[in-house]
């Protein structure tokens, strides 16, 4: 469900939601950094029938001040592991380079450059994350 006030408590989903059906447990998730909710919060139900009925019923109806916003809770797709969650980062050199066939890495004339266990040049190694770095040089830190 969506909408939620930031005042709603757990036992308090769990005894709205109850006329719906048989109420196993509710997660109200909550900001990292604030501790806040979020905003969001996941209700789950003894059986399915009880969850279409509380969508029926509880749609659209106010709690603490906010009209809810319930609905199915969808599967999050997968997501790839590492820390930035996307492609990873490969440059662009010449021509047909990128990130599938052809080009790759230049060729720095010889076997002489040190190479990481990936086969990349130690060379493009930098200290730290470039966003830190980006931070040191605006004088965050």
């Amino acid at each position: 469900m969506g909408n939620l006030s930031f005042d709603v408590t757990r036992e308090e989903l769990i005894e709205a939601f109850s006329a719906a059906g048989k109420v196993v447990d509710a997660k109200v998730p909550t900001d990292r950094e604030t501790g806040r909710p979020r905003g969001f919060a996941f209700v789950e139900f003894e059986d399915d029938d009880a969850a279409q009925k509380s969508i029926g019923l509880l749609n659209g109806k106010d709690l603490k001040g906010r009209p809810l916003r319930v609905n199915e809770a969808e599967n999050r797709p997968p997501r790839p592991a590492g820390m930035g969650g996307g492609p990873a980062y490969r440059p662009s050199f010449g021509a047909g380079g990128g990130n599938r066939g052809g080009g790759g890495l230049p060729s720095f004339g010889g076997s002489d450059v040190p190479m990481d266990d990936r086969g990349r040049p130690m060379s493009f190694k930098t200290k730290g994350s470039r966003r830190n770095i980006r931070r040191r040089k605006r004088g965050f830190d």
